[in-house]
């Protein structure tokens, strides 16, 4: 392996070597790291939401030209894109330029360029890639190349319309995993967690959603009501893919030990769509 670079590396300072073809400009190696300049990582190695990766590409190949002292110039541009499963990019595109002189003991000299980019902080897991595009300023090749990799995300269906997903009953705030069935007493606090997806997006990718939240009797009586439980808006240059929602209630003491539903009214500002969910639970 070593010997095949560093022969192609030959070819890029002696481009008049009386070949066939001229040296075409590639890719020789592509890594993840999880710092600047340390070890690459494992192609098993999953990232996580706004996790901070390191990048390194490496090239080959390159054709130089003549300058003063028996010296090379070499030339090479280069545009790296990440994007997430659906080919939408995470963050502005990153390019850049590798330009320098090179002497007959730089032989073995290889181009490599590094970058840095963050895994979104809202990510959903999959196969996510960075895109790198090459070219050879002065032999005029170009190259271009993907390495794939992995994020651990939250988990989430996707959905064309306005949709709660993962909702659950929590016992308590700090409650990790929580359950479908919420079983209560009087005096205790209910807290819901959920995610709101399918919303529409406005100019910079904006997003405004808002819930409303009340609960029910068995025969249809409305004991609460709280038309602006929760909201939030934001903008940012990669779409937010859902909003985590979490709401608490408080169960007064005298309530009657029955089977109750919390109603909550999703409402989508920028696409005008509203949705609701009804999510039954016992108090004993």
């Amino acid at each position: 392996m070593f010997r095949a670079v560093a022969f192609a590396a030959i070819l890029g300072l002696a481009p008049n070597l009386g070949l066939a073809s001229d040296p075409k400009l590639a890719v020789e190696r592509m890594a993840l790291h999880q710092f600047e300049d340390g070890p690459i990582l494992a192609d098993s190695y999953e990232f996580l939401p706004g996790e901070t990766a390191y990048f390194s590409c490496r090239l080959f190949s390159y054709q130089t030209e003549n300058i003063e002292n028996e010296q090379r110039q070499v030339r090479i541009s280069w545009k790296a894109t990440v994007v997430d499963p659906a080919r939408v990019e995470i963050e502005a595109p990153k390019q850049g330029r590798i330009e320098g002189k090179l002497s007959k003991e730089d032989k073995d000299w290889l181009p490599k360029f590094l970058m840095s980019f963050s895994v979104p902080s809202f990510a959903l897991p999959g196969t996510y890639r960075v895109s790198v595009e090459a070219k050879d300023e002065i032999g005029g090749s170009e190259t271009h190349a993907d390495l794939a990799f992995r994020v651990r995300g939250h988990e989430l269906e996707p959905s064309e319309t306005l949709v709660a997903r993962n909702f659950r009953f929590l016992r308590s705030e700090t409650d990790a995993i929580g359950t479908r069935s919420g079983l209560y007493h009087p005096g205790d606090t209910l807290w819901a967690r959920f995610d709101i997806t399918g919303y529409k997006f406005g100019e910079n990718h904006r997003f405004s959603v808002e819930c409303a939240m009340a609960v029910e009797t068995a025969d249809g009586k409305q004991l609460f009501s709280q038309p602006e439980a929760a909201s939030q808006s934001g903008e940012s240059f990669y779409p937010q893919p859902y909003v985590p929602i979490e709401l608490n209630l408080s169960l007064d003491k005298t309530v009657r030990p029955a089977t109750y539903t919390l109603i909550l009214t999703l409402r989508d500002s920028i696409g005008n769509q509203t949705a609701e969910v009804r999510e039954s639970f016992l108090l004993q």
